[in-house]
């Protein structure tokens, strides 16, 4: 934990401070204002038909918006794990200008080389931010993380060579998909447990989660054997099967957590509805992968972009939040409108996967839910993003 001396020698400006606090504003109004633009051009809506594209709504929604919520989270994160002093003040402010200027440079420049160029820094130099501060807290048990925030930098790199290489592109994108799977699995995987159980010790709660086991380690490798098959074959029957396997074993995984127990809290079983999602994203990807007449790929996909990785990324953004600056940690009525548009915002995408012939209703309603979920985040957490901190250190 940063001391409060360390937190004291800093004296600009609160919103970079920490790096939550600028990633995690920037980030959200994002998908807030990009998401209903991607709509209308997919619907055919002018001006925006043609101008926004498929390849341009994918990529803004992996290093875009998860690269932002990513870098907030680790910046934050790091200085815990390591016991150094976090990025703050003008090193975090070059990078929240580096994440700014690729969203930019995608808009006005998408297929240019020096576009391609700046939209790749960001995530070269954060994952050389990460990879710095790992190694010199001798911190090995997050080398891992390390690694995948190296394996989203070079998927970036792998898209931008689309014009040339487009098998490559193809594969790059899977590769992006895949490190949010591993990602979830793996600190999800240990956050959502421990806070439950703290949660339910302090309620006084004897059914509390299973202890971490050889069966939390198997299920984290399948699903990294998944993804990666996936991402290298994703027609092959072994990669559904494997995908199969690990939603079920994530499920089984979820169920010794006692999420049951939880909620009357929200901002605990929030994490059990996104790793839920998690789960379920790899069956319906898997399914696809088996029958695709059945279940077309885009539901599994929607369930793991808008379902997995929003529904936990919000989760863990209000609750890094409200720790970090002060507050309780408790979900106020609002937060709790925030998780439920989010999940009702995936729930309804996969069904307009599943339904295509209510495709455009169910598209608006969703993109609704969607915008309207993080534009709350922003009125709700925005104000404490740039305020100053109260109350006591998080821990």
């Amino acid at each position: 934990m940063t001391t409060a001396a360390n937190r004291r020698a800093y004296a600009g400006p609160a919103l970079f401070s920490f790096g939550f606090r600028p990633f995690f504003l920037a980030a959200c109004a994002w998908p807030a204002a990009s998401v209903p633009l991607w709509v209308l051009a997919y619907l055919g809506v002018a001006p925006f038909a043609g101008a926004i594209t498929r390849d341009w709504h994918v990529h803004e929604m992996l290093f875009g918006y998860l690269a932002g919520v990513m870098a907030g989270f680790l910046l934050t994160a790091v200085p815990n794990w390591t016991g150094r002093l976090p990025v703050m003040g003008a090193p975090l402010a070059a990078l929240v200008t580096l994440w700014a200027a690729g969203r930019a440079a995608m808009l006005i420049a998408p297929e240019s080389l020096w576009g391609a160029v700046v939209d790749s820094a960001f995530l070269v130099a954060f994952a050389g931010v990460v990879w710095r501060e790992v190694l010199a807290g001798r911190n090995w048990r997050n080398l891992p993380v390390c690694g995948l925030v190296t394996l989203l930098a070079l998927a970036n790199v792998g898209i931008h060579l689309r014009p040339v290489l487009p098998g490559l592109a193809a594969t790059s994108e899977r590769l992006a998909l895949g490190v949010p799977i591993v990602l979830i699995a793996l600190i999800g995987g240990r956050v959502t447990p421990s806070f439950t159980r703290n949660w339910l010790m302090q309620q006084r709660i004897a059914a509390l989660p299973a202890a971490a086991s050889g069966l939390d380690q198997a299920v984290l490798g399948l699903t990294a054997f998944a993804a990666g098959a996936w991402i290298a074959a994703p027609e092959l029957r072994l990669s559904g099967l494997a995908l199969v396997v690990a939603g079920l074993g994530n499920l089984v995984r979820l169920a010794r957590w006692r999420g049951e127990k939880t909620l009357s809290e929200p901002l605990v079983w929030i994490m059990h509805a996104g790793y839920a999602w998690l789960g379920l994203a790899l069956l319906l990807l898997g399914v696809s992968a088996l029958a695709p007449a059945a279940v077309p790929r885009s539901a599994g996909l929607h369930a793991l972009t808008v379902g997995a990785i929003g529904v936990m990324t919000l989760a863990m953004m209000t609750r890094a939040t409200r720790g970090h600056t002060g507050r309780s940690r408790e979900a106020g009525p609002y937060t709790l409108a925030v998780y439920l548009l989010a999940n009702a915002a995936a729930a309804i995408r996969v069904a307009a996967a599943l339904a295509p012939q209510g495709q455009a209703l169910l598209l608006g309603l969703s993109v609704v839910a969607w915008s309207a979920a993080f534009a709350g985040f922003i009125l709700v957490y925005g104000p404490m993003l740039v305020g100053p901190r109260t109350g006591a250190a998080a821990t």
